[in-house]
């Protein structure tokens, strides 16, 4: 667009310029029309001067032939005065071209130096134009000038206030985000705090249950120890149970591991030997004391 605007032709600065060569070339037409004229009055002066000699050739003429006193002088003077008044006609005839062509070139003297005048007058009112134009446009450029730098300043603080507003809107943004992060933080501690207790809880019930089942194993024991009746019919079933063991080779493995754990099983039963005299929980309570269950046969 800005190619195009500065490549546009501006039709009032041609139409100026069309003006300006057309009052030069009717200036130099004016000047040539007197010029002309004026020459026009000098060929015609001197066509009067000869008519005026032609005419005072014909008086002469008139003059000579009235002197003569022959028959025939009474023709010439006549003939003589015939040409006189021809003369006479033709130097009236100049004489009155000489005065139109002096008034023409009056008329156009006149005519060129109005002409001269309004063009003078236009040229200075038009002067006067412009000079009031370029005031107008320097004023103009001045209110634009001074309205540009308003527009800069009200620009600048519409920046600066739109950078307080962010400013504002960031700082209250990340007292929220911390808040958030407080409450978060807060909430995770309670829920940790919360997930401990339960889990404390949890291993407490769990250590309340191993402690309760060991003291269930524990009175199991005691019951066991408490009736040698049970313990000799498991001795006497223990040689049957190992000819049956010996007697089924692929069982080589289990009676191993039945060597293997019976000494512990005798120590934990010497072990707490000493104890099956005291009376069992369940018999304190008033509770009678399950009976043992009888030894199941080795396979």
């Amino acid at each position: 667009m800005a190619a195009r605007k500065q490549t546009a032709v501006n039709p009032v600065a041609g139409l100026e310029q069309q003006l300006a060569a057309l009052k030069t070339q009717l200036a130099k037409a004016r000047a040539a029309h007197a010029a002309d004229a004026q020459k026009s009055i000098a060929g015609l002066v001197k066509e009067a001067a000869k008519a005026g000699a032609a005419l005072k050739a014909a008086q002469g003429k008139v003059a000579a032939a009235g002197k003569k006193k022959t028959p025939g002088s009474a023709k010439l003077v006549s003939s003589a005065k015939a040409e006189v008044a021809s003369a006479k006609k033709v130097a009236d005839a100049a004489k009155a071209a000489v005065a139109n062509a002096k008034k023409e070139v009056a008329a156009i003297k006149s005519a060129n130096k109005l002409a001269a005048a309004h063009d003078k007058a236009v040229a200075k009112a038009e002067g006067a134009v412009a000079k009031r134009l370029k005031a107008a446009d320097k004023k103009t450029a001045a209110k634009n000038k001074v309205a540009a730098k308003k527009a800069a300043v009200k620009a600048k603080l519409a920046a600066k206030k739109s950078a307080a507003k962010k400013k504002a809107a960031d700082k209250k943004q990340a007292l929220k985000a911390k808040v958030a992060a407080k409450k978060a933080a807060a909430k995770k501690k309670v829920a940790d705090k919360k997930a401990s207790l339960r889990a404390k809880a949890a291993a407490k019930k769990a250590a309340v249950k191993a402690k309760s089942a060991a003291k269930r194993t524990a009175a199991a024991a005691k019951k066991a120890a408490a009736k040698p009746a049970a313990k000799k019919a498991a001795v006497k079933k223990a040689p049957a149970a190992k000819t049956a063991v010996a007697k089924k080779a692929p069982a080589a493995a289990a009676k191993k591991a039945v060597a293997k754990k019976a000494p512990a099983a005798k120590k934990a039963v010497a072990k707490k030997a000493p104890a099956a005299k005291k009376a069992s929980p369940a018999a304190k309570r008033g509770r009678k004391p399950k009976a043992a269950a009888p030894a199941a046969p080795a396979a």
